[in-house]
């Protein structure tokens, strides 16, 4: 049986009071890029950082908790999503700067923080204009594009753990590696402190619009899609791995490996996100028979199987 179709669980009536907004059987899929994928058993929507202190507090342990930004680099299975999911918004989408330092919500789209930069002269955080998620995703995977990476530019993070407890992160303890960081999963970052440098806004500005161009050359920007599929191997280039092993084109009902850049899965507009999964673990499948090389998903995975 779907999580569709399943009765809400027992804890879903005996949730903490909340000030935000919770929805039960919630749908997801709109949620994410790929536009596919099934409900949560409840989504929630917190009006600040005490609101959702309190609420983690409150939760009982043995319920779930999933965190998503806006669905760019997320595939949520057909089954749906157990538990609770929260998705930030509102005061947790703030950006500020004081000289060369930008503070940014976990919410806060990563183009939105690069333009901030701009407009107030802060140069470094060009590469941000390039990723699209927020910064809370940026900070939980260590993002990085067209040179530059989170682990460059965070000076500090803050969080709340899976009880509601308030954590402040220096850089040292994000255990940043590629693609990666080393905060327990069940933390949900609040915000993040960024260094940039003062420097012309023209030259700031020509840096974005190279991105902008180079990735309008070369990846399928308009399509349905979740950005990069797979992270790249030590020494080399995912998209290489699979061109070579004759995965340009290959679909799997309605999903379909891009023409344009091959580390790209898309929704051609009638994929399940079954599709996409089956789809990509082919990929996997045949870059190891070919080459060797064991590729890891980059975009996550969410929720169960229908």
């Amino acid at each position: 049986m779907s999580v569709a179709m399943r009765p809400s669980p027992q804890w879903a009536d005996r949730l903490p009071p909340v000030r935000g907004r919770i929805v039960h059987h919630a749908p997801l899929g709109g949620l994410t890029w790929f536009r596919v994928g099934g409900p949560a058993d409840v989504l929630f929507r917190p009006a600040d950082t005490e609101d959702l202190a309190g609420f983690l507090a409150a939760l009982p342990e043995e319920v779930p908790v999933t965190v998503i930004g806006v669905g760019s680099n997320l595939l949520v299975r057909d089954g749906g999503v157990p538990g609770v999911v929260i998705r930030l918004a509102g005061p947790f989408a703030d950006v500020s700067v004081d000289g060369a330092t930008v503070t940014a919500g976990a919410a806060a789209l990563d183009l939105t923080v690069a333009m901030t930069a701009l407009e107030r002269g802060v140069a470094g955080l060009e590469f941000l204009s390039g990723i699209p998620g927020t910064i809370g995703g940026a900070l939980r995977m260590n993002a990085g594009a067209f040179g530059g990476e989170m682990k460059d530019v965070t000076r500090q993070a803050t969080a709340l753990d899976r009880q509601g407890r308030h954590h402040v992160l220096a850089v040292e303890t994000l255990d940043f590696g590629y693609r990666h960081c080393g905060i327990p999963e069940s933390w949900i970052f609040l915000s993040a402190t960024l260094e940039g440098e003062t420097g012309p806004g023209d030259a700031i500005a020509a840096r974005m619009a190279e991105i902008r161009t180079e990735r309008e050359t070369a990846q399928p920007t308009r399509a349905r899609t979740g950005g990069s599929t797979f992270a790249n191997p030590p020494g080399g280039k995912a998209w290489e791995l699979i061109d070579k092993a004759g995965c340009r084109g290959l679909r799997r009902g309605g999903a379909m490996v891009s023409e344009k850049h091959c580390n790209f899965l898309i929704n051609t507009g009638t994929a399940t996100a079954a599709d996409i999964e089956d789809l990509g673990e082919e990929v996997r499948r045949r870059v190891l028979e070919t080459s060797g090389v064991s590729l890891h998903w980059e975009i996550r995975r969410i929720g169960v199987r229908d």
